[in-house]
């Protein structure tokens, strides 16, 4: 008899073991968490949660994501499947994300009925979901924003346009990453598609900012909340490419007064987990918040290698709600590259050839298929000066995307 041509989720799900531990009482540190979505984010995940002795379930689509290929315990369903969502939940302490994608009805629900803690909460979460509930919010806060619109229809993004100097930033108020869903225009009509597809948009003026920076912090259920270093992050075809902790050239007040502004916005939504803030600096010396990501970031990779706490295990901490882990630095700079597909379909050989290279290198790579640009894996490095450090990661960088360089052909006489 033919095979049907679709399964029922249920039917692919990996058998779960017997829980080795019982569920957390009321009040007590969560001991099981789940993860919405199996990419990179929930796979690093994964190590910290073993040494801190929790037990991690994924919920992933397919068998190939980033951490489905290599977690403990997991179960096969879509984040916006109401049915599957509400299973995952029901065999956990505490719910945390991989991604913001889950719809808010769906978290409302398992709040309402009590099947796990939601974390961060859906009335923080769709701050991160949808840029026009966070633009909003956050300008009724006080906090700093650039100048914005909400683009209903072809003359209000008439009237933004004519507003924000005849160019203007609009994006997709929901769905949105690593440059999807942002567009730079000089005309209304540049827009008008995406106008009708969306029904809003998030205008927003185009900001002369001299460089991106990125504050993340981690709070606790009950507000207990730490700050890691404010970072510098360089973007390539507008995905995160390079970051350097601290930020160069960041004075101390700078430092500070920006840690408190990401402090205050995750007391203001209410956040549990990790929250970064990304902004523009400006040439003043003034900070405006361009996103918001309430999980781990790609800012935060440097974390992993040169902080006290990285930020996967900081996030598990929050979630958990277990005691916060230091942030300090364990070196006066750290740098972090991403690795976006290049040449090498095979990375094992320039991965190899980088550690023989520079045995201070650490590599993280996600075991995911390489396509060109997309996100593979990562490098960091720490030590005294940012820039030999970069210049270090670099190399590594296009060993590991590229591979080693081949030897040259010989003749068959043995001459090159």
């Amino acid at each position: 008899m033919e095979a049907e041509a679709s399964l029922d989720w249920r039917s692919c799900l990996r058998p779960r073991p017997a829980p080795t531990s019982p569920a957390a009482p009321e009040g007590a540190p969560a001991r099981r968490i789940g993860v919405v979505g199996a990419g990179q984010l929930a796979r690093m995940m994964l190590g910290p949660a073993i040494e801190l002795g929790l037990e991690l379930e994924v919920l992933a689509i397919d068998s190939a994501e980033s951490a489905a290929a290599v977690a403990a315990v997991m179960q096969f369903g879509r984040h916006d499947d109401e049915t599957a969502v509400r299973e995952f939940a029901g065999a956990v302490d505490a719910l945390t994300f991989d991604h913001e994608h889950v719809p808010t009805a769906i978290l409302e629900g398992i709040e309402r009925d009590a099947i796990a803690a939601v974390r961060p909460g859906s009335a923080a979460l769709a701050h991160a979901q949808d840029k026009l509930v966070m633009r909003e919010r956050l300008t009724a806060l006080g906090h700093p924003c650039p100048r914005w619109w909400r683009i209903g229809s072809a003359a209000a993004l008439e009237h933004a346009l004519s507003k924000s100097g005849g160019r203007i930033v609009v994006k997709t108020p929901r769905g949105g990453y690593d440059a999807h869903g942002v567009r730079l225009i000089e005309d209304a009509a540049q827009g008008e598609d995406w106008l009708e597809a969306h029904g809003e948009l998030l205008a927003e003026e185009l900001v002369p900012f001299t460089r991106e920076l990125s504050a993340q912090v981690a709070r606790r259920p009950g507000g207990e909340a730490i700050a890691y270093p404010v970072v510098q992050s360089v973007q390539k075809d507008g995905v995160c490419y390079e970051v350097v902790a601290p930020a160069p050239d960041l004075d101390a007040e700078s430092q500070q007064r920006i840690q408190a502004l990401a402090l205050a916005i995750a007391e203001d939504l209410d956040v549990t987990g990790m929250l970064a803030v990304e902004l523009f600096e400006t040439a003043d010396g003034q900070v405006l918040v361009n996103e918001l990501a309430m999980r781990p970031h790609n800012t935060g990779h440097w974390s992993m290698d040169g902080a006290v706490t990285g930020q996967f295990e900081q996030h598990l901490r929050a979630v958990a709600d277990l005691p916060l882990g230091a942030t300090d630095p364990i070196a006066p700079a750290a740098v972090m590259v991403n690795l976006l597909g290049g040449i090498a379909e095979d990375l094992a050989p320039g991965a190899h050839a980088a550690l023989a290279a520079d045995p201070a290198l650490k590599i993280h790579l996600y075991g995911k298929s390489v396509r060109p640009g997309r996100k593979i894996g990562h490098v960091t490095l720490v030590g005294d000066d940012p820039a030999a450090l970069l210049e270090r990661a670099h190399r590594a960088e296009r060993l590991i995307i590229d591979g080693p360089p081949q030897p040259a052909p010989t003749t068959p006489g043995g001459h090159r």
